[in-house]
């Protein structure tokens, strides 16, 4: 019996662990900060992705604002410098990446979670990088930011 609970404590504990939040920051300006975040096996950033590589998140947020559209927007900081991280349309468009059945309009007060699949290129440089994702409404709103460290690193995996 004693056995048959440590097997299913074990069990329990592994299936919470792959659903854990990550350790993201708010970011600079003080836009409303997600509810959670959770990268897809890292819960202490930086969190570290293989070039040409997809970095998986899904992101829990309360939208505060009457939204039809929104966009996500990444920005990277490495060695002094800020730069936008273009992201495909279909990757930037949140409203086409929402889980759980949710979809654009969103009314005040809804909460969502945004499935944000980052990938990083081959010929992105190995170090270190601050990246903050805001999501941003129709009207220039931000709905929520975050910021989470990565770190580049070499490989061939194929892409994910």
């Amino acid at each position: 019996m004693f056995q048959k609970i440590v097997i299913l404590l074990t069990f329990l504990a592994v299936a919470l662990a792959t659903d854990q939040a990550t350790d993201v920051n708010r970011c600079s300006k003080g836009q409303p900060f997600p509810l959670e975040v959770r990268v897809l096996n890292c819960i202490t950033p930086p969190c570290s992705i293989i070039k040409g590589t997809t970095l998986t998140f899904e992101i829990d947020f309360v939208n505060n604002f009457t939204t039809t559209s929104l966009k996500a927007h990444v920005r990277a900081s490495t060695l002094g410098l800020v730069v936008p991280y273009i992201l495909p349309e279909d990757v930037a468009d949140v409203c086409s990446n929402l889980m759980h059945y949710a979809y654009c309009p969103l009314d005040p007060t809804e909460d969502v979670t945004y499935l944000f699949n980052f990938y990083i290129m081959e010929t992105y440089p190995e170090i270190p990088v601050k990246i903050e994702i805001s999501l941003v409404n129709q009207d220039k709103d931000v709905v929520t930011c975050f910021s989470c460290p990565i770190k580049v690193i070499g490989g061939n995996s194929g892409g994910t």
